[in-house]
């Protein structure tokens, strides 16, 4: 099918376009080349007044350490979990806890944890006996602790997820037991033997991690420090701000962005050569590691830490938006009403749906099309599609969203449904593909031979056959790609101009105020709507083939 053809290209152009115009488009003002703004110095006048804006420094250090501490502690609980378990029931178990949480998004998991760690939150009740909240910085701390821990709750799945799908592309059970055989322990066989076959493919993945937790806005406005705020939240500041002159400064400031992150690449992969020769000298030196019982009850704590914590702070959150009074140091509120949940309004939750849905449905159908055009030319998937791929997850999504917005104010574009629609897809479709890449890559060709066989031309193999066994692997990456919708917040509020509302932008607005129970209403809903996509993917079908057991090769 010739349309077929058209599938990557159009991808391709919405995945890379925004991100390359956007970037081309924050550079001129970083400049002082902007329109409308005639006055504006030109040159280094820009970047000068940038150096010299207060806590910058700071902001830049803020970012530095809360991404990169977050980064690497989230894949070393990772590792050394798997290092641990895999292979175990316990393994199984822990993953089946923690996948749920992929669906939730960042700042839902950020509003969970604040009120579960705040001075007056659930864990100072059950575990104090304070009659009165502490004088406690656990929220908003300026070393970022806080900020740190959300980033690992919520990016540990993901990495456990990557890490999950890397091992069934390797025969990992046979260089396990190869290593065990040479005397090392469970831990150190895994260590030495499976992990440098899995990580050139999780070097991605933990990229794209590393650019989002250095330059995270929404969560690092609910959690994160204030005084001075990280880089990227004192730029979205500046981008608001009513004196445009400030908005040359926050472009200058969203070029730097980009070279933290880039630094921050850069820094990663030095780490790497490092531990890959202490590595080398550490089996060198012949040790095994036999006795790693107390090793591995330690790499079990971090994962199942992070799994309570989260599901007790989305407890408490949920509390919270069904209490009318909830008192300090009472455990459970003294009273119970729905009224914030009246607050909740169709206008923000309307958009968010329709958004999220749109979105989903446009990056399947794209996704779709790539796929098949791979498998009708039987073309083996190349490296550098996996770059193109992550493009849209390692650049900085305030590095090109202000010269976005710049190209769609003076196309006439901003504020718009198409506008925001197209900044959701640059995010939505990379997860979509990565989701139902390898199940489509993965289905059986003879079905298909044998429907041609009796007469089916390509189109009805594609419909009658092929997309009913793998309806479930499409919806499920639909329902990710809603979950990823939902979560976005600057894509939102650049490409809707501040005047197009959904549950993210509007739970993170009132952030700022201290209604709990709104807060907690709106996040609980934020939280709801991927978790309804999820049930509906995996529901569907077993409805639809419930007598079809031929179709659960979807699975």
């Amino acid at each position: 099918m010739s349309w077929l053809r058209l599938a990557p290209i159009v991808t391709v152009l919405v995945m890379i376009g925004p991100v390359g115009a956007g970037l081309l488009a924050t550079i001129g003002p970083a400049f002082g080349i902007m329109p409308g703004l005639s006055d504006a110095p030109a040159g280094l006048a820009v970047w000068r007044r940038l150096f010299d804006m207060p806590g910058l420094g700071q902001g830049v250090a803020l970012a530095a350490w809360t991404g990169f501490a977050a980064t690497a502690l989230a894949f070393v609980i990772a590792v050394l979990f798997c290092a641990a378990w895999h292979g175990t029931a316990t393994f199984d178990r822990l993953m089946r806890g923690l996948s749920p949480l992929l669906s939730v998004p960042h700042v839902t998991v950020a509003f969970g944890l604040a009120f579960l760690i705040a001075p007056s939150g659930w864990l100072v009740r059950a575990l104090t006996g304070f009659e009165r909240p502490p004088d406690w910085l656990t929220v908003h701390d300026p070393l970022g602790l806080g900020l740190i821990g959300t980033l690992i709750a919520k990016e540990l799945p993901f990495l456990l997820l990557m890490t999950l799908a890397a091992l069934n592309q390797v025969p990992a059970q046979r260089y396990h037991a190869m290593a065990r055989t040479l005397g090392y322990g469970r831990m150190l066989a895994w260590l030495h033997g499976v992990l440098p076959l899995l990580y050139p493919q999780l070097r991605l993945p933990v990229f794209a991690v590393l650019a989002y937790s250095l330059s995270v806005v929404d969560v690092a406005l609910v959690i994160g420090p204030t005084l001075p705020p990280t880089l990227a939240v004192q730029l979205t500041r500046w981008f608001a701000d009513p004196d445009l002159s400030l908005r040359l400064v926050a472009a200058a400031g969203a070029v730097l962005q980009v070279a933290v992150v880039v630094a921050g690449i850069g820094a990663w992969l030095v780490l790497e050569r490092v531990v890959g020769l202490l590595a080398r000298r550490l089996r060198g030196a012949g040790w095994r590691g036999r006795q790693d019982a107390v090793a591995r009850g330690l790499a079990l704590a971090p994962a199942l830490a992070a799994l309570t914590l989260t599901g007790l702070g989305l407890a408490t959150m949920a509390l919270w938006s069904l209490a009318t009074s909830w008192r300090f140091p009472a455990l459970l509120p003294q009273d119970w009403s729905l009224r914030a949940w009246d607050k909740v309004g169709t206008a923000a939750l309307g958009p968010t749906v329709a958004l999220a849905l749109a979105a989903s449905t446009v990056a399947a159908l794209l996704v779709l099309g790539c796929l098949e055009h791979e498998a009708a030319a039987d073309r083996k998937p190349r490296r550098a599609v996996l770059w193109l791929l992550y493009v849209p997850l390692l650049v900085p999504q305030i590095g090109f969203l202000f010269g976005l917005q710049v190209l769609l104010v003076w196309l006439g574009a901003d504020g718009g449904w198409p506008a925001v629609l197209w900044s959701h897809l640059v995010f939505v479709l990379p997860y979509v593909f990565l989701a139902l890449a390898e199940p489509y890559r993965a289905w059986d060709s003879r079905y298909g031979r044998t429907a041609r066989c009796l007469g089916a031309g390509p189109a009805r193999v594609w419909l009658r056959v092929k997309l009913p066994m793998l309806l479930r692997p499409v919806l499920v990456a639909a329902a990710i790609g809603v979950a990823v919708s939902v979560a976005q917040y600057l894509p939102t509020l650049f490409a809707g101009a501040g005047r197009f509302a959904t549950l993210t932008t509007e739970a993170v607005t009132l952030s700022a105020g201290g209604d709990r129970r709104v807060i907690g209403a709106y996040a609980v809903m934020q939280m709801l709507v991927p978790l309804a996509g999820f049930a509906l993917a995996l529901g569907l079908p077993a409805w639809l083939y419930r007598d079809r057991r031929g179709l659960r090769v979807g699975r």
